[in-house]
Formats: structure tokens, C-alpha cells, sequence
């Protein structure tokens, strides 16, 4: 009996080292590589596959993105569509942040610098503000020119910006204290690649260096 159990053992680890090695030969473009592995499982056994944007596990059936109606920088309304000929680097944020929000703008802009002049004319870098209230066009006008002149701000109304974080499950409170002068936003802060459609085609995590959000972006201007 103990000898059909470390059979069937051995079996087991001979299998699964096959199907790791299938994931190294198999794996897609910016796919991590357990992704894969999951990937080629449920293709053997006729599940459905997992879903993964750069190697950030999503649930099953869950989509990002979608068409948005907000206020740019310079007061006019705009959609999606808009946006249709370039590739979209976005982050929601607001100009009142402390601390992560520049650093990761900071890295973005780092990026585009990183292009070939010809790639950085396709990319649009994008601030969604998770605060309205006191994100004016105006306002927003004055912070992004500080990153980058080809830097987009989009507001909206209260319900707009809600909408709009719905659609790409962003996280974002008020955050108030005694202690301070000004309120605060706690929200979450990836970095988002965005086609036509709003669509997202790659889902970069907190804290990306410039090279791998540069590299994100020539990958997909390449499938473009």
C-alpha cells in the first residue's frame, strides 16, 4: 500500500514540475508565471481561467474599465472616446496628496521620459481624482502642467467620479482627524493602462518602477 502512495506521490510531482515547465515555455507577454500555471490547469481539466492583468489575480468574471463621461483640466467635458487614439497611463488620485500620489505620478512622468520621442507622443499620462470637491478643472490645470505638459487631469461631480471609480474598482474615503487641517483621501493606487474603450489592458501594482511602467507601455503600443 505504501508503494502505490509514494507511486501515486511521485506521480503528482512529476506532473505538476511538467505543467511548471509548460507555464515557463507558455506564458503570455507581462503574464506572471503562476498565472500561466493556473492557466494550463484549467485548460486541462476544462475550467474556466483565471483572470489576471499583469499578474494581479482578479475574480472571476470581474471586468476594469469602461466608458466615463468627466471635466478635463480645461473645463470641457470628455469621454473615453476622446482618448481613443492614444494609450492612456492613468492613476487616481487627488492634488491634495501628501505623499503617494506625486511619488507615483513622479514615476509615471520617469516613464515617458523613458519612450522614444515617436512611443511618448501615443501616450497620454492621466490624473482621475478621487476628490472633487476640491479638484477644480482649474485647480487640477496647475498641478498636472507641473508633471508633464502631455498630463491630462479629469473631475467631474460627485457621481461622476463615483461612477468612474466604480467601473474600474477604485477604492477611495474621507478621511478626517482633529488633529489636521485638511482632510485627507485614503484610496488605492495602481497604476492603469487604458485602450480604446477604457478598457484596461495592463494593471501595473503600487510602486512600479519607471522601467517596468515604461516597458508596460512599449508592449502595448507594440500590439496597437
Amino acid at each position: 500500500m505504501q508503494r502505490i502512495v509514494r507511486l501515486l506521490v511521485l506521480i503528482l510531482i512529476l506532473g505538476l514540475g511538467g505543467l511548471w515547465s509548460a507555464a515557463w515555455f507558455t506564458r503570455q507577454p507581462n503574464e506572471a508565471l503562476g498565472d500561466a500555471f493556473l492557466r494550463n490547469i484549467a485548460q486541462l481539466t476544462g475550467s474556466p481561467a483565471p483572470t489576471a492583468i499583469n499578474g494581479t489575480q482578479l475574480p472571476e468574471g470581474m471586468t476594469l474599465g469602461g466608458p466615463f463621461r468627466l471635466v478635463n483640466q480645461n473645463g470641457r467635458s470628455v469621454t473615453e472616446a476622446d482618448f481613443s487614439d492614444t494609450l492612456m497611463v492613468a492613476y487616481f488620485g487627488y492634488t491634495f496628496c501628501p505623499d503617494i500620489c506625486p511619488t507615483e505620478l513622479g514615476s509615471i512622468v520617469a516613464a515617458m521620459d523613458l519612450l522614444a520621442p515617436e512611443q511618448a507622443a501615443r501616450v497620454t499620462p492621466t490624473l482621475f481624482t478621487v476628490d472633487p470637491e476640491r479638484d477644480t478643472p482649474e485647480h487640477l490645470k496647475a498641478y498636472v502642467t507641473n508633471f508633464h505638459p502631455r498630463m491630462v487631469g479629469l473631475t467631474g461631480s460627485v457621481q461622476q467620479v463615483a461612477e468612474t471609480a466604480r467601473r474600474f474598482r477604485v477604492f477611495y474615503n474621507r478621511v478626517e482627524r482633529p488633529e489636521m487641517s485638511e482632510y485627507l483621501m485614503d484610496h488605492t493606487s495602481y497604476i492603469y493602462l487604458l485602450g480604446k474603450g477604457g478598457a484596461v489592458r495592463t494593471l501595473l501594482r503600487p510602486q512600479s518602477s519607471p522601467e517596468a511602467i515604461a516597458e508596460a507601455i512599449r508592449q502595448q503600443l507594440s500590439q496597437s
